[in-house]
């Protein structure tokens, strides 16, 4: 048997195995879920060098380097006023990419694909090419193209979730390439399965006409009430918010159809990280009346600490518990009802009988629970 990733199933879906692969055979494939895995494509071609495991953070317990004791935390905001009213938070994210291309970095950053509904991982060159990064985007990235084409050579900031950032700090730091790279990743919730997406999509369709653009975190009426999906269309715009029925968001915060990676896996919450910079809303008191968006910032290298101070940005420090306070600590549970609502996405039932169903289906399990306390 050839010593790869075949047997992984159910991983991160980082792709840092692909762009890793000598060989040139790995890609990733939707899987029967919904979510991005690794396929060999010849197995004949297998060098069993096993460089592919060596890089993959879902086969190792630890985090790519040591949890970091001493990091700086900060709350902050770009001090540009459209850059902070157009990014989901406080800009920080596009503030430290504006910076690095400035100083001759590449940026590796996330735009979506509306005509194919699909985010992927894309090269960025100009301030020009780096604003379709703007913006949170709640689904799972294809990375394979734009990972295949970095040359180690040259400088990079690369942006992803904390598991893409993980097992890229493993394959850099085994070509002994740190020093070229600038990691940065976010507090993460979780990737919900692309087929709840593609349902999505379909039934907004149905209203729209052809999506042209999406905005999944829209601040028009405040920072803590962005929990809003716009949806332009070639024939009229879909907004609608989580609270008032958005299905995609109902699914997505219910936790109902997240990767099983995401549940069984993930080792990332709160402060563990490998990325000199971690990024994410600063939800949580102390700012809960700034409705301009603030963002939290972890800094966990000197390298994110020099880039930080340089930045367009308002600085605050404040201790981890602050930035972390509204954030998950803590691994989701898998749903008992997961594998039965990806089975669903799959067929032709909408969306809102499929959502009743997991209501229903929970509020069974619940109340099962509450008669086993009873007899006890």
């Amino acid at each position: 048997m050839k010593f790869n990733i075949s047997e992984v199933n159910d991983c991160y879906g980082c792709g840092v195995c692909a762009m890793s692969c000598p060989a040139h055979i790995v890609d990733l494939k939707l899987n029967k879920r919904g979510f991005y895995t690794p396929h060999i494509l010849n197995t004949y071609a297998c060098l069993s060098c096993g460089i592919c495991r060596d890089v993959c953070s879902y086969l190792d317990d630890s985090i790519g380097v040591e949890e970091s004791i001493s990091h700086n935390c900060y709350a902050s905001w770009s001090n540009d006023i459209d850059v902070r009213q157009t990014c989901s938070s406080g800009g920080v994210g596009y503030e430290v990419a504006r910076y690095l291309i400035n100083d001759g970095y590449k940026v590796v950053g996330v735009k979506y694909d509306a005509t194919n509904n699909k985010t992927f991982h894309y090269v960025a060159e100009t301030e020009e090419e780096l604003k379709p990064s703007i913006g949170s985007k709640y689904i799972q990235s294809y990375t394979v193209d734009a990972f295949v084409k970095i040359d180690k050579n040259d400088k990079y900031l690369i942006t992803g979730t904390p598991c893409q950032i993980d097992s890229f700090r493993r394959y850099i730091r085994r070509l002994k390439c740190e020093d070229n790279f600038i990691l940065l990743d976010f507090f993460c919730h979780g990737v919900p399965s692309m087929y709840l997406w593609e349902k999505y999509c379909n039934e907004v369709k149905d209203k729209t006409g052809k999506i042209l653009r999406v905005s999944w975190r829209n601040k028009t009426n405040g920072w803590h009430d962005s929990w809003r999906m716009i949806v332009t269309g070639s024939k009229s715009e879909y907004s609608n918010r989580w609270t008032t029925g958005d299905l995609f968001y109902k699914f997505f915060l219910s936790n109902s159809c997240l990767g099983k990676a995401c549940y069984s896996h993930c080792k990332y919450k709160g402060c563990s990280s490998s990325a000199d910079i971690r990024i994410g809303d600063l939800w949580g008191k102390t700012y809960n009346k700034d409705e301009n968006g603030v963002s939290g910032v972890l800094v966990f290298t000197e390298k994110g600490e020099e880039i930080i101070k340089h930045l367009n940005c308002t600085l605050i420090d404040h201790p981890s518990e602050v930035i972390c306070e509204g954030q998950m600590h803590h691994r989701l549970k898998k749903p008992m009802t997961h594998g039965l609502i990806c089975r669903l996405l799959k067929t032709k039932l909408p969306l809102k009988i499929i959502f009743i169903v997991v209501q229903v289906t929970r509020i069974s399990f619940l109340l099962k629970c509450k008669l086993k306390r009873v007899r006890i």
